[in-house]
């Protein structure tokens, strides 16, 4: 099982914040430094998940050297998430108002998920929240 930096970061008047040089989108916050390192272990895996259903390819992890040397991430503290074990991905068809689809697109591009990937993660969020 392969294991990814994530960078954890706070900005004055923020929660803490993690995010992964090796998955550009791939982020989660918490009020605490162990909430942020939870959150970025799910945004991983989602982020993953989502990657293999759209048949995109899994980057190699990069070194501690190589992210420490980025800028955006030289003021961190880097932690290791480990990597979900990949299950089978099962493609399903759903139906929705073409404007709603529209919205869901906008909605999960800006925020750096893919379509499967926001609505799997919004699916996971409202089953947690029940």
């Amino acid at each position: 099982m392969a294991s990814y930096i994530a960078i954890i970061h706070k900005d004055a008047e923020s929660d803490y914040g993690a995010s992964f040089p090796d998955f550009p989108g791939a982020v989660s916050a918490g009020s605490t430094v162990d909430e942020a390192r939870a959150g970025a272990a799910e945004a991983l895996g989602l982020h993953i998940r989502g990657m293999e259903e759209d048949g995109q390819a899994i980057p190699e992890p990069s070194s501690l050297e190589d992210v420490m040397a980025l800028p955006d991430f030289a003021d961190g503290v880097a932690v290791l998430i480990d990597a979900p074990k990949t299950a089978k991905a099962v493609r399903v068809n759903i139906t929705a108002a073409e404007d709603v689809l529209n919205r869901i697109d906008a909605y999960a591009e800006a925020n750096g998920f893919t379509r499967s990937g926001f609505l799997i993660k919004a699916a996971l969020d409202k089953m947690h929240a029940a």
